[in-house]
């Protein structure tokens, strides 16, 4: 089975659709699937719910998809760094899902292990409980959270061998791997990819069993989300 395509606008040809739910990987702009990013705006699908940590920068990332008006709801952690996001949520235009980000991340974590749903004591007592089943055990109250299993996976890692097999860079490994487990078709973008048996099976953090369909990027921009260095003297 050929995993590996072309260009991001392959990978994404027959798997995309409207109204959609589809998981993106990275932390800020770490990590995050640049080259598939593009592709998805470029196909047009719209009502788009996106499953992310947060929804990037004005202008890059999963911003580009918010000002072309594709995302009709967001399921997010953070989403301080996007003015767009801000307005369009204040106006009423964009729906949002806040999860805290440890919850967010076993979500997915849980969707790709067959998990339908889990306890967890963050969030008790507060919104994020709000309409959720709790129960206790050994005398705490815990939140029912369901696993989500998006339709379709972008996911971003460093090398992937023909098989799909996945080395992530240290911290762009972030949400990358859950996200990439978790979908029903899981797409990954790589800066490198090698043939199969070059990686040392203890080094591979993501077996290639999740991963459907492989682009290779080997150029992405890497976009430094906030630059904090001192002027120089």
């Amino acid at each position: 089975m050929n995993k590996v395509f072309g260009s991001a606008a392959e990978a994404l040809n027959g798997i995309v659709s409207d109204g959609q739910l589809i998981a993106v990987g990275g932390f800020g702009l770490c990590g995050i699937p640049e080259a598939l990013i593009e592709a998805l705006r470029d196909s047009g699908v719209k009502d788009l719910t996106c499953i992310s940590n947060n929804a990037g920068v004005d202008g890059f990332g999963l911003g580009m998809l918010l000002e072309t008006r594709q995302i009709k709801k967001m399921i997010a952690s953070y989403v301080g760094e996007n003015k767009e996001f801000e307005r369009q949520y204040l106006a009423g235009e964009l729906e949002l899902e806040f999860n805290p980000q440890g919850t967010l991340a076993e979500r997915l974590r849980a969707g790709g292990c067959g998990i339908p749903a889990f306890f967890t004591k963050t969030g008790v007592g507060t919104l994020i409980a709000e309409g959720k089943p709790t129960q206790e055990f050994d005398g705490e109250t815990y939140v029912m959270e369901r696993s989500l299993v998006p339709d379709v996976s972008l996911s971003k890692a460093y090398i992937a061998d023909r098989s799909g097999n996945l080395v992530y860079n240290k911290t762009a490994r972030n949400f990358n791997p859950n996200v990439a487990m978790a979908g029903k078709i899981s797409v990954v973008e790589v800066e490198k990819i090698v043939e199969n048996g070059e990686l040392d099976p203890d080094h591979i953090h993501l077996p290639g069993i999740y991963v459907q369909r492989i682009v290779v990027n080997p150029n992405p921009e890497k976009r430094i989300e906030k630059r904090t260095v001192r002027p120089s003297k």
